[in-house]
């Protein structure tokens, strides 16, 4: 049964994909490899897991400000995300976010209640997020 969860919508928009969790912040200046649209940085916890066409759920953005590049390189090489739910946000998330232009939501509880491989629709434009779970 499908679950719908109530956040911030932050991008306006809609879009659906698998979810990768991550249970850390990711790192955008090697941390990602905007080729592949993986995650590459070394002591992150999904590293090798691929964000690419789906729905990328983390707690946060860390490092440099080079978050925004390497997102956006993806971008253009069609190995990002197709939308965003977060927990915290700070200037690199923010920038990120209107580089990628994706549907975003901020959202504790959806955060929470997402596993790796649920499919996911993200309405940034009503703020909501809908998990469909398959057993």
């Amino acid at each position: 049964m499908p679950e719908l969860i109530r956040g911030r919508g932050v991008v306006g928009g809609r879009a659906s994909g698998r979810a990768l969790v991550c249970t850390a912040p990711v790192s955008g200046w090697g941390g990602i490899d905007p080729k592949t649209g993986t995650i590459v940085e070394s002591r992150h916890p999904q590293r090798g897991q691929s964000f690419a066409g789906g729905v990328l759920v983390l707690p946060g953005a860390k490092g440099s400000s080079g978050w925004s590049g390497q997102f956006h390189l993806a971008k253009l090489q069609g190995t990002a995300p197709c939308a965003i739910v977060f927990t915290r946000m700070n200037s690199k998330l923010a920038l990120g976010l209107v580089v990628l232009d994706v549907p975003a939501v901020h959202g504790e509880e959806a955060f929470g209640a997402i596993r790796t491989g649920d499919l996911v629709e993200v309405d940034g434009t009503a703020g909501t997020v809908l998990i469909r779970r398959e057993n």
